[in-house]
């Protein structure tokens, strides 16, 4: 197939390496040429404009957020992209940039799914990430090969595009919510005289035996918050996502709450490139350790 991709960072890059290694030709766009040129190394071709890599009439955006989106897909892009453009956006983007976005695809006449994805880029790079995707069945049916590149498993969870975002928001909030607990618990071990990494080890081979509580766990006791798998700046980013969609039906968040502010006290100590994992220091500094 013939697609672009649009933001080359940790995990779009992998992401469209990935699309050139199952034999799609892949045009890639992103603001620094560095990435490009990696891409470009294994089979891609660069485009010099967000314009170019909508051409194929197929396209993946994997942007950081609402802001990068909205200066890439402009009202313009999406006017002079082809006819029935399928734009296939795999970022954690906000419900409601989501839901402007599906809008002014329809008005285009263009196909919009929102794909957000969960997985670590050492994931996104062995190609075994979850999709979640959500979009009309015509186009998800039409996305399917491109998912299943880069994917062990697409989950459809709906028609409207913003679904699939808002479950990724909420994924990604109890992400953010299992760092704080294992970091005040380990937190409580060490402060107590007992053994974190015993802790850890029981708890998530017995009651707690998940990805998350184990990737974390480890993460955690060794203090290993370098390179970032995902940085605090970008996980204070989503629980202010969750925020906001909380905010939208009314209803309190209050572990949210207590997250967002602990990422803020972390970023400020310096932490803010480091794994959001680091969160632990934050938590560990308040308990004396």
């Amino acid at each position: 197939m013939n697609i672009g991709f649009l933001g080359l960072g940790t995990m779009g890059r992998a992401m469209a390496a990935n699309l050139v290694k199952a034999g799609h030709t892949v045009t890639v766009w992103n603001r620094s040429a560095a990435p490009a040129e990696q891409l470009a190394a294994l089979g891609a071709r660069i485009a010099a404009t967000p314009a170019e890599a909508l051409a194929p009439g197929m396209a993946i955006s994997m942007l950081a957020d609402d802001a990068a989106l909205a200066s890439v897909m402009t009202d313009a892009a999406l006017a002079a992209a082809p006819k029935n453009l399928l734009h296939i956006n795999m970022a954690t983007i906000s419900v409601a940039a989501s839901k402007a976005l599906a809008e002014k695809h329809r008005a285009l006449g263009h196909d919009y799914i929102g794909a957000p994805v969960f997985g670590r880029a050492e994931v996104a790079a062995a190609g075994q990430l979850n999709i979640v995707a959500a979009g009309s069945e015509a186009a998800l049916a039409k996305a399917e090969p491109l998912f299943a590149a880069m994917g062990k498993k697409t989950w459809r969870v709906g028609t409207e595009p913003h679904q699939a975002h808002l479950l990724k928001i909420g994924g990604n909030f109890m992400l953010a919510t299992a760092i704080e607990l294992l970091s005040e618990a380990t937190a409580l071990m060490e402060k107590g005289g007992g053994d974190p990494k015993a802790f850890v080890e029981v708890m998530t081979n017995t009651l707690f035996a998940a990805p998350a509580f184990k990737i974390y766990g480890d993460l955690i006791n060794n203090r290993r918050f370098e390179p970032a798998g995902f940085t605090m700046r970008l996980g204070l980013k989503d629980v202010g996502l969750a925020l906001a969609a909380a905010h939208c039906s009314e209803m309190p968040l209050p572990l949210a709450s207590l997250v967002r502010d602990h990422m803020l006290e972390g970023i400020a100590a310096g932490h803010g490139e480091q794994d959001w994992s680091a969160l632990s220091e934050v938590v560990r500094r308040k308990a004396g350790l």
